[in-house]
């Protein structure tokens, strides 16, 4: 069996995944990357990894490297993807895919020219409330589909370099994706509201003063839309990335409290007995056996060694190990991966779109196809 030699760029939030590559049967956790030598070293020596890079072109100039696992700040993303994958490097990078519409279409026409595959590594679409409300869906539980509904709030005071005044819509794939991947659906526009206004020391990084936009998305062949929302600063609320889905069996709410049950409610029912609150199973069992711990266990379950995204995040859902898996199975299998690099595309483009269309008051904006 083929073992692809994994090389994780950052390691902050990327140090994550080392360990579950380490454990993964088709992945050979082979190189680190970090400006940071210390850091780089200190990672290296604590999971005896000898191939290390403060470089990251020097990385790519590695022949040994098959995949590159790209955990850089958000700016960074599509100019070291695109670098990875015309070195000739599978590449999985965390969210967004890129901050402009035509990076994502420099990105979809380099994986295809290269013929290598591109990976979105889009937690929700992977949690265990996302495939539980999948498996319903599959089980043909919920009836038809009739609307979708996400959001993502958090509060981002606090957070370093490119944060502070980051307009909502630019990071909104925790909750398009969700919205999109369970029918595998493609945007095929966008109309966008902002709401109220962040403090003015925040508006002047990005001229953007709004503290939620709201955006209704249309899906292409389909007689379904969605509506999300997205805050990062100046809006009183617990961190919530949710996921509903209203059917006509069944519907799916996400609880309003982190730790507390998911909502299913089935039609035809007396009235009080509509709702019932459900615990969401964990779905470890379609992983391989080696990395199953890792839906409920990683690198930041330690006090003093917390990142942010994760102690926020609940831990994101279990999500980590299954994109892992995804990936290389991908790989293993020669197919697309999911999301893969138009899908990816698509629903970063319905993020940066949103801000225009909420920057027009509104103004119906479409989604380029990729």
């Amino acid at each position: 069996m083929k073992k692809f030699n994994v090389a994780i760029v950052g390691l902050g939030f990327g140090a994550e995944f080392i360990p579950i590559y380490l454990k993964h049967p088709l992945a050979n956790m082979y190189a680190i990357c970090q400006r940071n030598e210390e850091k780089l070293n200190s990672i290296g020596d604590a999971y005896g990894i000898e191939t290390r890079y403060t470089d990251f072109e020097k990385l790519l100039q590695d022949p040994n490297v098959d995949v590159v696992h790209i955990n850089s700040p958000i700016h960074l993303h599509a100019q070291q993807t695109l670098q990875a994958l015309l070195a000739g490097k599978h590449v999985a990078c965390t969210v967004p895919m890129a901050t402009t519409v035509e990076e994502c279409k420099a990105i979809v026409e380099a994986s295809r020219k290269m013929g290598k595959k591109y990976m979105m590594m889009e937690t929700v679409v992977y949690s265990r409330e996302f495939l539980y409300i999948k498996e319903l869906y599959e089980k043909g539980e919920l009836g038809k589909i009739q609307f979708l509904k996400g959001s993502h709030q958090q509060d981002m005071d606090g957070w370093p370099d490119y944060w502070p005044g980051l307009p909502p819509m630019h990071y909104a794939t925790h909750c398009v994706g969700p919205v999109a991947g369970l029918l595998r659906l493609e945007a095929e526009y966008v109309s966008c509201f902002g709401s109220g206004t962040i403090r003015e020391e925040l508006i002047q990084h990005y001229n953007s003063p709004f503290a939620v936009e709201s955006a209704h998305i249309k899906f292409r062949n389909s007689d379904l839309s969605a509506v999300v929302y997205r805050s990062l600063f100046d809006v009183a609320r617990q961190y919530r990335e949710s996921f509903e889905v209203y059917g006509s069996k069944k519907s799916v709410e996400w609880p309003l409290i982190e730790g507390e049950e998911m909502v299913v409610h089935t039609a035809k029912k007396p009235e009080p007995e509509i709702p019932e609150k459900v615990a969401t199973p964990d779905f470890a069992h379609y992983l391989p056996e080696e990395i199953q711990r890792f839906t409920t266990k990683g690198v930041y379950d330690e006090n003093d060694n917390t990142h942010l995204s994760f102690t926020q995040g609940g831990g994101h859902g279990g999500s980590h190990p299954h994109l892992v898996n995804e990936f290389l199975q991908a790989l293993a299998q020669d197919r697309d991966p999911f999301p893969n690099a138009p899908q990816s595309a698509n629903w970063t483009s319905v993020g940066i779109l949103a801000h225009e269309s909420a920057l027009q008051g509104g103004k119906i904006i479409e989604i380029p196809e990729f």
